[in-house]
């Protein structure tokens, strides 16, 4: 418990001086690198601390952060959330404070709308944040297909990073709704996105004829049933690559399954697309740290050729 004071307090001090702070994750306890914390991760979106617990918290415990942080709410903390993942629907309760009407994920001068305590997932995953870097450094006057877009935040930082167009697809229309939002929310020109609420699985050819694309980005969910399943399903899209980037391009193939390792994605590639050039595996960002690498986001980088050879 003293390093998770630690880090509130060295936040609270942050915040006398910084008006602005970007989200970030304050304490990764899933990684298993904190002794006793191995339960819960922290997560800050100004102005609300997020305690997203994995199994019911130890009752002294919850009682010492409140006690700890009951006086020192501000105008950069005005609300502590809890989320119990370990309960049927994730349901959240407010610890301290009032929740603001609006809440956005920061980066930089951009924001995200979320919805916090109302749904499992916030609408911005911080753990993404190393893609994000990836994709501003490699979308400038591209034509970018996003897959699995869910609230569109890659589709929005390729756009300011200066790709010529971001074609978005998932089949919840709400989250497409949420991400048209987000480009409104930073002032995006409607011609530079596109968002396609279909079943990517069923619809290669309304999604071809928007090509072709020069990067791919598939961030699909690891296990969602009458979606995708990435054991029976990723290999179907490596496949379908050479028909969406004729001309070649960038791969960015993500992967959040601890139970699956890089190399079981390698081992796809090499399958079902042989010709595909492995460039990088890139490294997971440093609020993530975990005693096992296997175990953390894989973020994947492959170069198709024009000719679907390794050029």
């Amino acid at each position: 418990m003293p390093l998770l004071l630690e880090k509130i307090a060295a936040l609270l001090n942050r915040l006398l001086t910084e008006p602005k702070v970007d989200s970030f994750r304050l304490l990764h306890g899933r990684g298993r690198c904190f002794a006793g914390l191995e339960f819960v991760n922290v997560d800050f979106f100004q102005p609300v601390l997020i305690l997203t617990c994995y199994r019911e918290p130890p009752a002294l415990w919850l009682e010492e952060i409140t006690h700890f942080l009951r006086d020192k709410l501000s105008s950069g903390l005005v609300c502590v959330l809890l989320q119990k993942r370990y309960l049927a629907n994730a349901p959240s309760n407010i610890l301290l404070g009032a929740l603001p009407e609006h809440v956005y994920a920061r980066r930089n001068n951009l924001k995200f709308n979320l919805h916090l305590n109302s749904q499992q997932n916030t609408g911005f995953f911080l753990d993404m944040e190393s893609g994000r870097q990836w994709l501003e450094q490699h979308a400038s006057g591209k034509r970018v297909l996003n897959l699995f877009a869910y609230t569109c935040a890659f589709s929005v930082i390729a756009i300011v990073a200066g790709a010529k167009i971001v074609v978005n697809v998932d089949m919840s229309s709400s989250a497409l709704n949420l991400g048209r939002s987000n480009h409104q929310l930073n002032g995006l020109p409607k011609e530079s996105s596109e968002f396609l609420a279909e079943n990517i699985m069923k619809s290669w050819g309304r999604i071809k004829r928007r090509g072709p694309y020069h990067v791919v980005i598939i961030d699909p969910p690891s296990y969602q049933p009458g979606s995708f399943i990435a054991e029976k399903d990723y290999a179907k899209i490596i496949r379908r690559l050479p028909e969406l980037m004729p001309q070649g391009g960038l791969v960015l193939a993500c992967l959040n399954a601890p139970e699956l390792s890089d190399e079981y994605l390698k081992d796809l590639f090499q399958e079902q697309l042989p010709t595909a050039m492995f460039i990088e595996r890139i490294a997971p960002h440093a609020d993530f740290p975990d005693v096992n690498s296997g175990q953390q986001l894989k973020l994947l980088v492959y170069n198709i050729s024009e000719t679907g050879s390794v050029s």
